[in-house]
């Protein structure tokens, strides 16, 4: 139970980067804010530790930012997170992504030289992705909101063109490519949407990761990804607001007096807590919600650096591990359909090549995952390190220590994780303007004093706080 006696304006529940996200918003309104949280640390999935030896410093889930620096929220509070200690690392290259034969291929920032690699899908590579990014900042408030129309009849063409070109599905996207190694590089990155790539709207999560690398690359922090985090925490302090960590609500009134409270949590947690204060469609829209697959997830130290085939992927913050198009989609149908795949694909980034402080000299770390079906509990450490080796044969002679992650273990650190599932929920079309429930206002719940700010609701997974932010501008309308 919170130790907290006086009464707030508004309570927060939960502090991964939407919770935060939101009390910042509050407290920069003037509002009196409570932040809790269940866990020791602030930072839901943005947090580090040294996982294997000390010394070695891994991101324990969220690694890798697409959006920590263009996203509506991070853009507008760079210079404040920069004051409170976060500084952005650059990798040269954002996503790399090895063949079996010939060179491996890399997203560089420029479209036109990445396109100019892809041989005879240049064109094709060009048209698809640079109208996104030329339009980046016009576009992307629009992508990280719940369903609306765009203001202006430029950028609501725009906004249709995406929206038409993302509801299909990624093998359905890659029909334009006449080449084998395009089709890989978007496989790759559609697979983050943790869908079937012959799905519909599996193809949204390919545009999306292609146009921000190319947009801002895929940056991280320096030192690990809980910097971002004490950052957050650090500019909600000094904006008044407080935080109170290993406070577990379980039921309403473990929180302190308040006109508000938003909560960072699963949609099945919010049922519980909330109790009868949320009842009848509502609720058991909340207690059917439906997560995704889960994740297995290898942290390794290593002695040297990863000895790829093509060295050329040591440029890479990122690597995409997985083969062809065909190879990729065989595995995430076998996510799909509630198999373990034989050959996983495996998302790797080895942000201490380009960040020294994480650690010893000479030394590295290697984050990887693969996806599985929710709550597997098949140890995939074999398959995983089995895709490493393939493209960096002598790789297992290079390590020091791993530490594994099941789908079990990642929900226990963090409850929003249900059954592994990192995404907060299956992002299918059903589930995709409907989280956690039918309603105009995917914040809001039939108690106008409960908002939910997790992402679970629009737009979803990723490090961007827009949950937050947008359920922070709904519970600012509640308090005035």
């Amino acid at each position: 139970m919170s130790n907290v006696d006086t009464r707030t304006d508004a309570v927060v529940v939960g502090s991964g980067p939407n919770g935060l996200a939101a009390a910042i918003m509050l407290a920069d309104a003037g509002h009196d804010v409570s932040l809790l949280e269940a866990a020791d640390s602030v930072g839901g999935g943005v947090r580090s530790a040294e996982l294997t030896l000390p010394g070695f410093a891994h991101d324990v889930c969220s690694a890798i930012h697409p959006f920590g620096r263009t996203s509506p929220f991070f853009a507008g509070h760079q210079a404040r997170l920069a004051q409170a200690g976060l500084r952005w690392v650059d990798p040269p290259v954002a996503i790399g992504h090895p063949l079996d034969d010939g060179p491996a291929v890399l997203l560089e920032r420029d479209v036109d030289s990445t396109a100019k690699s892809l041989g005879v899908d240049a064109d094709a590579y060009r048209g698809l992705v640079a109208p996104l990014v030329g339009h980046w900042a016009e576009l992307l408030p629009n992508m990280l909101a719940p369903f609306h129309m765009p203001w202006g009849p430029i950028t609501a063409l725009r906004m249709a063109r995406f929206g038409l070109q993302a509801i299909v599905s990624a093998k359905g996207t890659v029909r334009r490519f006449r080449g084998e190694r395009a089709r890989a590089l978007f496989a790759g990155a559609a697979a983050h949407s943790i869908l079937p790539l012959n799905e519909r709207f599996s193809a949204a999560a390919g545009l999306l990761m292609l146009a921000s690398a190319h947009a801002d690359g895929w940056p991280f922090p320096e030192g690990g990804a809980g910097r971002l985090s004490g950052a957050m925490a650090r500019m909600l302090k000094e904006a008044g607001g407080r935080i109170e960590t290993g406070v577990k609500v379980g039921r309403m009134q473990d929180l302190p007096g308040h006109s508000t409270a938003l909560f960072d949590v699963a949609p099945r947690q919010l049922a519980q807590i909330a109790g009868d204060r949320l009842s009848g469609r509502y609720r058991r829209a909340l207690l059917g919600f439906r997560h995704g697959p889960g994740i297995f997830k290898l942290d390794l130290a290593i002695d040297g650096a990863i000895p790829w085939r093509d060295p050329a992927l040591l440029r890479a913050g990122t690597v995409h591990l997985g083969g062809t198009f065909e190879e990729i989609a065989q595995s995430e149908a076998d996510v799909g359909a509630g198999r373990v795949p034989s050959r996983p694909f495996v998302l790797l980034a080895q942000q201490s090549l380009f960040d020294r402080t994480r650690v010893p000299d000479g030394k590295n770390t290697v984050w990887a995952y693969c996806h599985v079906p929710n709550g597997s509990v098949v140890d995939m450490s074999e398959p995983i390190l089995t895709q490493i080796e393939r493209f960096a044969p002598g790789f297992r002679d290079t390590i020091l220590a791993s530490h594994v992650s099941t789908p079990a273990d990642l929900e226990r650190y963090n409850p929003n994780y249900v059954g592994g599932d990192i995404s907060g929920g299956r992002f299918d079309l059903r589930q995709l303007f409907t989280r956690p429930a039918i309603r105009w206002n995917p914040y809001s719940t039939p108690d106008p004093g409960i908002f939910i700010c997790s992402s679970s609701t629009p737009p979803g997974a990723g490090v961007h706080g827009m949950c937050g932010y947008h359920a922070a501008k709904s519970a600012l309308r509640r308090l005035r």
